[in-house]
């Protein structure tokens, strides 16, 4: 089994271990593209939903994962502590809004649908606790918006209910979706949308940032035991 591990920062790949080491073995439209592990591959593709969908489409289709494994850091809209790992539930995107013409809030047009799951979350979840690592489980909004508290983050939360709030892991699930492949999403809270300290907690987030690469391998080598 072929897996994709997709993050959006240089830096996220870099706290896969020994990941500032890593040599890539081709680059595709500007993304360079590393092998990891046998049969995994990873990449860091970029901020914002165009440069994820860009990263996974060649995922797919010119090295043909069977599953996309996406990880990174995420802003959280609750109070989990800095660092907590949460397994995506399902993803959507609060930035796509087409209700002029009587679509609900949030949704996407050819596949018709607003939420994108992601494969077997509570078993994700029961993986990771076999490796030794706690997580949850969560509902994921994306969009093209660093967010930050105000009223924008209060109406994404009081109308899409989200644990977190990050701008790639929709795009990658809506790919994943149309081509078949499976999709994984885990996270590590970086900072807190409604607390006065986001921009502190943001700008210093390598609990977070370590959190997340300890896990990302041995998640990858259990899912391709699982799959």
């Amino acid at each position: 089994m072929r897996i994709g591990l997709q993050f959006a920062m240089p830096a996220e790949l870099h706290a896969l271990p020994g990941g500032r080491e890593l040599t890539p073995f081709e680059t595709v439209s500007g993304i360079p593209f590393y092998e990891v592990g046998p049969d995994i591959l990873a990449c860091a593709g970029g901020v914002s939903k165009v440069n994820a969908a860009m990263a996974a489409e060649v995922f797919c289709l010119k090295y043909g994962v069977d599953l996309i494994l996406n990880a990174g850091v995420a802003g959280c809209a609750g109070d989990l502590p800095t660092g907590s790992l949460v397994v995506a539930s399902e993803f959507l995107q609060h930035d796509v809004d087409t209700t002029a013409v009587g679509d609900p809030i949030g949704l996407v047009s050819t596949v018709n649908r607003v939420f994108f799951p992601t494969w077997e979350p509570e078993r994700c979840v029961t993986l990771l606790k076999e490796l030794g690592f706690d997580a949850v489980t969560g509902r994921v909004a994306t969009g093209d918006w660093f967010a930050v508290g105000g009223s924008r983050s209060e109406w994404i939360r009081d109308t899409f209910s989200p644990l977190l709030v990050e701008m790639e892991g929709c795009a990658i699930a809506q790919v994943c979706l149309r081509n078949g492949v499976r999709f994984v999403s885990v996270k590590s809270v970086s900072d807190h949308l409604f607390r006065e300290n986001q921009a502190e907690e943001y700008f210093d987030f390598g609990q977070a940032l370590e959190n997340m690469g300890r896990v990302v391998l041995p998640l990858a080598g259990k899912l391709q035991e699982e799959c």
